[in-house]
């Protein structure tokens, strides 16, 4: 019950996540940031490099006063707040728009780690991957609700001013929901020994391996076996890669399917609706054969699965064959491609980084995420589309090459 919250929270999200692109796009001053594309740029990596030490604090303070509700609470109030003044005449200047979203993207990671702790903490290790893969459905789901939100309300006869206030005053009162629901429901975990447990059984099996096979050495037999520990730095310069990628293909991928191919603004939403079911497969796929499934292996492949669907994707989109069709029917595999590589990472992040420092995780996404959204429509501007979503393809194949590397 304690997830309800989050999931009125990602439907006002998923709301935002194609309207705001478009909505900044429809801003008459974004020439002094350089145009339409390079202000989205501008103002996603931005705010995504602010977040970065934002995402550090929230971790070390979550952990360090093992209090997690405050925290949650503080990211949908100041949501709720911060969507509430753009619907406010001041805010259709550019600049204060832009420095608003910074405000709110910063505030708004402040659920964050202390999400990831709560699930760690309330269930044992073997839970983790389903407890995860439970949590991201769900919300999933919720950000799919606020997608289809988009759809009916773009798909009306009301004109775009009025549709950006409604939709900003909704994404508002969702937010306050989220907030409401939070207090009733979240509560701090009574002991917070969990993840620490997981790093002593680690210790304990790696002091275990190496015993045995002294042993079998000592009797002049084989082994088969393994010493080598997990490498963070390897996973870490994964993390950032993927993000990178991601966020180079879905910055600019609204105006590509609302300029490129010529959707209307409903369609627009469809197509992240299609990303998102595909998503919220992968999430509840995951959680019945989480413990079947050797993580450190299978993760690679869904990399490398992604890459090569956004190869197949700019091949289709080229050589013109059915490109609106084929778009749709590979985000929704692109979205389960990630789904299971999220709940995979976010498990063994969990396991790898000490307390305190559980903002991490989320910094190492920002970073690739900040300068991802920056050269995403960058390159779109001046390289077009397709090479841009050609290059996002090679920076998936080489974080699919970091985890063979390096796990």
């Amino acid at each position: 019950m304690w997830r309800l919250g989050f999931f009125f929270h990602e439907i006002a999200f998923g709301l935002l996540s194609v309207f705001i692109p478009l909505y900044l796009v429809a801003f008459k001053d974004t020439s002094v940031l350089g145009g339409p594309l390079v202000a989205l740029g501008v103002m996603t990596s931005i705010a995504i490099f602010c977040s970065i030490p934002a995402s550090f604090l929230w971790g070390y303070l979550c952990d360090a006063t093992r209090h997690y509700k405050v925290f949650i609470l503080l990211s949908f109030l100041s949501s709720a707040v911060i969507l509430f003044l753009m619907t406010l005449p001041f805010a259709q200047n550019i600049l204060l728009f832009v420095a608003l979203y910074v405000a709110m993207q910063m505030l708004h990671v402040a659920h964050e780690s202390p999400k990831n702790v709560l699930i760690a903490e309330h269930y044992s290790r073997d839970e983790w991957e389903k407890s995860y893969g439970f949590y991201e459905g769900l919300t999933e789901i919720g950000f799919i609700v606020g997608l289809a939100i988009g759809l009916i309300m773009f798909a009306s006869s009301l004109s775009s001013s009025i549709l950006a206030t409604y939709s900003l005053y909704l994404c508002s009162g969702l937010s306050v929901t989220a907030f409401i629901l939070s207090i009733l429901l979240i509560a701090d975990p009574l002991i917070i020994f969990e993840r620490r447990l997981v790093g002593i059984e680690k210790k304990i099996d790696y002091t275990y391996r190496g015993v045995k096979s002294l042993s079998r050495i000592l009797d002049g037999l084989r082994w088969d076996g393994s010493l080598k520990e997990d490498s963070f730095r390897g996973f870490a310069l994964a993390i950032v890669m993927f993000a990178l990628a991601t966020s180079l293909f879905f910055t600019p991928l609204p105006i590509f399917l609302k300029q490129g191919l010529g959707l209307p603004t409903s369609m627009v939403y469809v197509a992240y609706i299609l990303n998102s079911v595909g998503a919220a497969a992968g999430y509840f796929l995951i959680r019945g054969r989480a413990r079947s499934m050797d993580m450190r292996k299978q993760m690679p492949r869904f990399v490398l699965f992604r890459s090569l669907l956004i190869f197949m994707l700019v091949g289709f989109i080229e050589f013109a064959f059915s490109p609106t069709i084929m778009t749709g029917i590979l985000l929704i595999f692109i979205g389960f491609a990630y789904a299971m590589y999220y709940i995979m990472m976010l498990s063994l992040s969990m396991e790898l980084i000490p307390q305190g420092k559980t903002g991490f995780f989320d910094g190492l996404v920002g970073l690739g995420s900040a300068v991802g959204s920056f050269f995403g429509p960058f390159l779109a501007t001046h390289l077009n589309y397709l090479p841009t979503f050609l290059v996002a393809a090679v920076v998936f194949f080489f974080a699919f090459i970091a985890l063979k590397l390096f796990s």
